[in-house]
């Protein structure tokens, strides 16, 4: 691929770390752009970790030399390669003490758990959540920060997850490979889901009144009853994306890096998230 092009606005990274996801082969914007139109060959990876090179005229905000991570547009190409153009306003300092490789883990996993949690969710010290998929990469984090919060952590994945919940602080697990998510759970405040399917839609019925039901796999098809059912796409935010590096920082929040693949095995890497690697898998470049 040639040197992408800084447009106003951007910023250019040379590329130390790349976070994937598994489904992101099947997004849309991967392969067309806005308009719809054709877009390969693409590069795929959306969170980043690296270096400024280039400073756009017109663009606030970083300087050469500084360590970044963030988000790369949907329509754009990402960060599985040595450079990549990114929106200055998709990405945040990176501490020192913060290495490349787990910052590439933090911003679509830890955006997602932070608004989900607590923008579309409206967690407060309290209350009982359900983290849906606590062994992934949001549901590692989506833990650590609903404990942090004060409330009551109820996680729920294959059974191979079990201590690795544990361990972020979930204060209880359902391994949906033994036991019926329905019969396991009462009326809880919120429930955060990173799985879908079936286990959404009982999942509405398991929210008391007032209470919410947040979805990033698709829109709740039941709404609970005197709830809210809510889907979204995570957005890029750079407050929030500071927030996750200072926690990370001191410690209080870790990502969890399944596996590190170099650059010329990400076929390899896609395989082996898609084969169920627990946390985040990340691209070293």
């Amino acid at each position: 691929m040639p040197l992408p092009q800084a447009a106003t606005g951007d910023v250019v990274v040379r590329v130390r770390a790349a976070g994937i996801v598994p489904d992101e082969l099947d997004w849309p914007g991967t392969w067309v752009d806005r308009a719809g139109r054709d877009r390969t060959p693409s590069v795929p990876a959306h969170d980043v970790a690296g270096e400024v090179t280039e400073v756009r005229y017109g663009t606030t905000g970083f300087a050469v030399g500084d360590r970044v991570f963030g988000l790369t547009d949907w329509h754009r190409d990402g960060a599985a390669a040595e450079y990549v153009a990114v929106e200055a306003r998709n990405l945040a300092l990176l501490p020192r003490s913060l290495s490349f490789t787990d910052a590439a883990a933090l911003p679509l996993s830890g955006l997602t758990a932070w608004q989900g949690l607590f923008v579309h969710g409206g967690l407060e010290a309290g209350q009982t959540v359900v983290v849906h998929g606590a062994g992934g990469g949001t549901g590692v984090l989506a833990v650590q920060l609903a404990r942090q919060a004060g409330a009551h952590v109820i996680a729920t994945g294959r059974g191979r997850a079990a201590d690795l919940a544990m361990k972020m602080g979930a204060h209880g697990f359902v391994d949906l490979e033994k036991q019926s998510f329905g019969e396991a759970v009462g009326l809880v405040d919120l429930v955060f889901d990173t799985i879908g399917g079936d286990l959404l839609v009982e999942s509405a019925t398991k929210v008391r009144a007032g209470g919410a039901l947040v979805s990033v796999t698709a829109p709740p098809p039941v709404r609970p009853e005197g709830g809210r059912a809510v889907f979204f796409i995570v957005e890029p935010n750079r407050d929030q994306l500071a927030e996750l590096a200072g926690r990370a920082e001191s410690g209080e929040l870790r990502p969890h890096v399944g596996a590190v693949h170099p650059l010329a095995e990400a076929r390899e890497a896609f395989r082996a998230k898609n084969a169920g690697v627990p946390g985040k898998v990340v691209l070293r470049v």
